[in-house]
């Protein structure tokens, strides 16, 4: 069967849309997102990594079977609107424009962190402006450069997992301290799920790139369960060591847990290749997320929920690079203003949101088009709105506060006469 219509070109195999959504999960938050979880819940980050992972695996299977059947750039959008309705869609556009955005700046920041301490502004910004002229070339630039730095990224977190058994600190009671790292018990575990959750949201990248997938309906459904399980096995090798060689206490107040992780023990030699993975990682994220947001926005101008502007596609490299470089702008704006760790919360409780309206356009789907059963759409949907609200109440306020101002946005342009909604 053909592929269906498309703006874009399509060119990605089903190993492309793998790297890419490796690219987006092992990226800067398996270096940063491991010390807010270790805060929040102690050693019980470990059960906090396996709800997020749960409730992960459902959107993934809510999202493949949609990406399938809607293989157009824009995600949970497009979804939402040809589900649930125009507001809902353009809801989960918002939602995922503004997150990812926030995720964006913290990759951003967390490059300059950890390739340049000294100036981390002025180095994430450099970061920024280098990865969106990378994407601004082509889609398979996009991940020809990602199935490399995904290559590295690996290669140094499996050093970071041999210096925490080797280094010669590892010790067992540390995986029993669930209360030294901060609140603990069962809602700092639901608290660090969701901070966790913001980790594994790199998958979603697949189905925004849709429109430039081969045979989407054959190789998204592969591509998303795939990457996500990769990212799980990785993420829980890595946090279980972590923990064993220092505990949560140390994990939670280190500005780089993992470089920390390794410089307690006698293996401390390899923490200058760690901060050089964390780098590479958190390039290879602003990458992937870039172009993902890129095209979520596409999508939304394309129809005229944001300036038709935006909608523009290049005519020789095929990319919606009006788009991108927005993207580009308000990320190196929030690097210049924000710090790394005060946004995480706020980006998980958007990409919570967007996953919520996720599901909740699965749900709906007829069993001619299910591909896996319909209560993992109702479990991922209850999960994502539980992990929402256990979020910190300042993350929770500010998510409704933006949300709530998207939607008016959206009606104020609707009331608009069409020529003036439009431009």
């Amino acid at each position: 069967m053909s592929n269906p219509p498309t703006r874009l070109a399509r060119r990605l195999g089903t190993g492309d849309a793998i790297v890419i959504g490796l690219g987006s999960m092992i990226g800067a938050s398996v270096f940063a997102a491991i010390g807010p979880a270790a805060a929040a819940a102690g050693s019980g980050l470990m059960i906090g990594l396996a709800v997020a992972g749960v409730v992960a695996f459902c959107n993934a299977t809510s999202s493949a079977q949609l990406a399938a059947l809607y293989p157009a750039s824009g995600g949970t959008y497009v979804y939402g609107r040809k589900r649930l309705g125009h507001l809902a869609g353009f809801c989960a556009g918002w939602g995922f424009v503004v997150g990812k955005s926030a995720t964006l700046s913290v990759s951003a920041l967390a490059f300059g962190a950890y390739a340049f301490p000294e100036y981390p502004r002025p180095a994430g910004i450099a970061a920024v402006v280098v990865v969106t002229a990378i994407n601004l070339r082509g889609i398979t630039r996009t991940a020809a450069a990602t199935r490399v730095t995904v290559t590295l990224v690996l290669i140094a977190l499996g050093l970071v997992v041999a210096a925490a058994v080797g280094g010669g600190t590892a010790d067992a009671d540390n995986l029993a301290d669930w209360g030294a790292g901060g609140a603990g018990g069962a809602g700092g575990i639901l608290e660090a799920a969701g901070l966790l959750f913001f980790a594994f949201a790199g998958y979603a990248r697949i189905a925004t790139l849709g429109e430039e997938i081969k045979d989407p309906a054959r190789t998204i459904p592969r591509a998303i369960p795939a990457a996500l399980g990769i990212a799980l096995v990785v993420y829980a090798a890595v946090s279980a060591t972590a923990l064993w060689a220092v505990g949560p206490e140390v994990l939670a107040n280190a500005a780089a847990p993992l470089a920390a992780a390794t410089d307690a023990g006698a293996w401390n030699g390899l923490t200058p290749v760690v901060r050089a993975g964390a780098a590479i990682a958190s390039a290879g994220a602003l990458m992937a997320l870039i172009a993902g947001v890129g095209r979520t926005t596409f999508a939304m101008a394309s129809e005229g929920d944001l300036p038709r502007l935006l909608s523009r596609v290049h005519p020789t490299f095929k990319v919606p690079h009006y788009a991108e470089v927005a993207v580009a702008a308000v990320v190196i704006v929030l690097v210049a203003l924000t710090d790394l760790r005060s946004v995480l919360g706020f980006s998980s409780f958007c990409v919570l949101f967007y996953y919520a309206v996720t599901n909740a356009a699965a749900w709906t789907l007829s069993t001619g088009q299910r591909r896996w059963p319909r209560w993992l759409s109702g479990l991922g949907f209850i999960g994502c709105v539980t992990l929402a609200v256990t979020l910190p109440g300042a993350s929770v306020i500010i998510g409704i506060m933006v949300l709530a101002s998207g939607i008016l946005m959206w009606r104020i342009r609707r009331a608009l006469p069409q020529s003036a909604a439009t431009e």
